[in-house]
């Protein structure tokens, strides 16, 4: 299985989780990683057809970023608009994605307690992800369950560590449902 794991971080190399994340699976055989500010650079511009053709040689496209104010980093939306285009991704002819699978890993800074209804955050993860489900959905692709872990801002640098066996075996399709329950 070829994994495409698109990382979308403002400050890679300032992160707490995300760069040990990236790290980690840069080193795993059948996965390719890419730093999105580092390819799109500071104008977020990227060359659809170079990203396009990642894509299509990917089999599982993992989207990796730190939750920020509910949704991800401008720079994966840069991405989305400028390479999930139609005629690739959706509408006549758009079927390039058909079949493939998606799966987030997601950082958040707040307890797992937190994104529940009635609680600080009033809405379950599953309901701050809906739309990257439906972009899942558009382009014919399956969306797996989302490997997300809770309070990444607490430095705990063995939880954080931790994560990462969880996160491989998740991404490279061993047991996500149980995976996905252990990051929170």
């Amino acid at each position: 299985m070829n994994i495409l794991v698109l990382t979308a971080h403002p400050n890679l190399k300032a992160s707490l989780v995300n760069r040990v994340w990236f790290d980690a699976l840069s080193d795993v055989a059948g996965i390719t990683t890419r730093d999105l500010m580092a390819v799109g650079g500071r104008e977020m511009k990227f060359d659809p057809e170079v990203e396009q053709a990642l894509l299509r040689n990917a089999d599982r496209v993992v989207l990796q970023f730190p939750f920020y104010w509910y949704s991800s980093p401008p720079v994966l939306k840069a991405w989305l608009d400028q390479v999930l285009l139609a005629g690739f991704a959706y509408g006549p002819g758009g079927n390039q994605l058909n079949g493939k699978e998606l799966v987030l890993a997601v950082s958040t800074g707040g307890p797992v307690e937190s994104y529940r209804t009635g609680a600080f955050n009033n809405f379950s993860m599953s309901e701050f992800l809906t739309p990257f489900r439906q972009t899942a959905l558009i382009t014919g692709m399956t969306y797996l369950p989302p490997f997300v872990l809770h309070s990444a801002m607490s430095q705990d640098q063995i939880r954080i560590g931790g994560s990462v066996p969880a996160l491989i075996a998740h991404l490279t399709g061993q047991q996500p449902e149980a995976n996905a329950k252990l990051a929170g």
